[in-house]
């Protein structure tokens, strides 16, 4: 699967996270991984609601959110609409709402693993937040 968010904003996402901790390229990689399954995740439930409401496009409450303007958030929404469109049929739509809600779901998903990722090196006493951590603070979000 390739990576459709661009790094630098995952970046900025992990690194406001990690305070005064350093922060891998890996870290970051992992990261953009990670909320990229989510977000095909996420899609595949909405897609699902939206099936069994008889739509075929993608609403923000089909993401559990109402979407804000969009002006706070990281994530540029054309990566998230791709992401979105990953594991759903070519016949679903993504209403410009649905593409702001899923990137602010994403975004919190983000700084959820990536404050957790930052808890976990300063508990094994690292000044630097790895891939690692991130893979670990998914796992255990999941338990």
């Amino acid at each position: 699967m390739n990576v459709e968010l661009p790094f630098a904003p995952v970046d900025t996402i992990i690194r406001r996270n990690a305070g005064d901790l350093r922060v891998s390229a890996d870290a970051a990689r992992e990261l953009a991984e990670r909320i990229q399954r989510h977000g095909a995740d996420l899609a595949v439930e909405a897609a699902r609601r939206a099936s069994e409401d008889g739509r075929k496009t993608l609403q923000a409450a089909d993401f559990g959110a109402d979407p804000g303007d969009g002006d706070a958030i990281e994530l540029p929404i054309a990566p998230v609409d791709r992401i979105a469109r990953l594991e759903i049929d070519d016949g679903y739509r993504v209403s410009t709402e649905a593409r702001v809600a899923l990137a602010e779901r994403l975004e919190e998903y983000a700084d959820g693993v990536a404050a957790a990722a930052a808890i976990l090196a300063r508990h094994a006493g690292r000044k630097t937040v790895t891939a690692e951590d991130v893979e670990t603070s998914v796992r255990l979000d999941r338990v």
